[in-house]
């Protein structure tokens, strides 16, 4: 029987397949800023200010007026992972938490309960170019999870494993490991109430940049997980099966072979235990029923969650800061020091 169990296209927005609810991948070739006001020095002609998802030039505004990205907006009922491989975001939520994260950074926000925040992208070189790219995804909460406080975690590069293997013609395969295990490397600690955070989930996200020609093997994971190989760049080789710019379903109960084509392969890895309950979905709210969803927007409407005190909708931090992480209760972490 074949390790591959489906294969879809990938669009837009990358489906997940339980506990995982989808996937984005954000690429914008952003052009250099305006001086220090971390805007694009280019004209916003042609665009559908507050809803630019264009694409015009390689880049996007997204909700963003001046600077691109995502105003504020509310969540309940699951987490973002937001994994930042170039470029930087800006963030601000309701808990009070703020950061400015990039570079390899990753941002765990449990929205559990419920929060808003704003995710802005500020261009900080008036030099050159601003490339972006990151992951957001979308992982649900168990349902006794859904009501739990909202909750902040930065990962930061430094401190985020990197599993390196080399195969016998000595091409390498670099994995990220923002959850899980690898080769006996473990990723940092999930939040508490992440379904992440239960090691019977055997939950992954890896990000997998194969050298060109190089060959590496997943291993097998639990029997009872569902494990999906997105080939966002370049092609990769299962079995007889070339995949690319395709999500692929995989076999857990064996190790897969993986073979990159002739100019590598770039690929993310989500693999868990199903929560196998009912899920539900409106917008920016998750839940069981279609109760839980009129209740979040109740709740939200009457302020009792995501009630936004900042003056400004789309706050971005002042253009010399460095990266950082301010957690509510006042707390301030930086990336560590070589």
């Amino acid at each position: 029987m074949s390790v591959i169990r489906q294969v879809v296209e990938l669009g837009p927005q990358w489906p997940g397949i339980d506990p995982f609810l989808f996937s984005m991948h954000h690429r914008d070739a952003y052009p250099a800023a305006k001086g220090t006001t971390m805007t694009p020095d280019a004209s916003l002609e042609g665009r559908d200010l507050g809803q630019d998802f264009s694409g015009k030039d390689g880049w996007s505004m997204y909700h963003g007026q001046s600077v691109p990205g995502f105003p504020q907006h509310p969540h309940r009922g699951f987490e973002t992972v937001t994994v930042v491989l170039e470029g930087a975001v800006d963030h601000v939520d309701s808990a009070g938490a703020s950061a400015r994260y990039a570079d390899g950074d990753t941002q765990w926000l449990t929205a559990g309960s419920g929060v808003a925040h704003s995710e802005m992208f500020p261009l900080r070189d008036a030099e050159g170019p601003n490339p972006l790219e990151l992951f957001q995804i979308w992982l649900n909460l168990a349902p006794e999870d859904k009501t739990a406080d909202a909750n902040f975690e930065m990962f930061w590069a430094e401190e985020t494993p990197i599993v390196t293997r080399t195969d016998e013609e000595g091409r390498t395969t670099r994995v990220r490991l923002v959850a899980g295990k690898l080769d006996g490397v473990t990723a940092l600690t999930p939040p508490p109430r992440s379904w992440a955070a239960r090691p019977e989930n055997d939950l992954a996200i890896w990000v997998i940049d194969m050298a060109p020609g190089a060959t590496t093997v997943l291993p097998a994971a639990s029997s009872q997980a569902v494990r999906v190989l997105y080939t966002f760049e370049g092609a990769v080789t299962i079995e007889d099966q070339t995949l690319s710019d395709q999500a692929a379903v995989l076999d857990t109960d064996q190790g897969v072979r993986l073979s990159a084509g002739a100019e590598g392969a770039r690929m993310l890895m989500l693999q868990g235990r199903p929560i196998g309950a009912p899920v539900v979905q409106h917008g920016p709210f998750v839940g069981n029923s279609r109760d839980d969803i009129a209740k979040a927007f109740d709740d939200y409407q009457r302020g009792e969650f995501g009630r936004w005190t900042n003056p400004d909708n789309a706050p971005v931090n002042a253009h010399d800061a460095g990266r950082f992480a301010r957690y509510p209760d006042g707390t301030l972490r930086t990336p560590p020091t070589a």
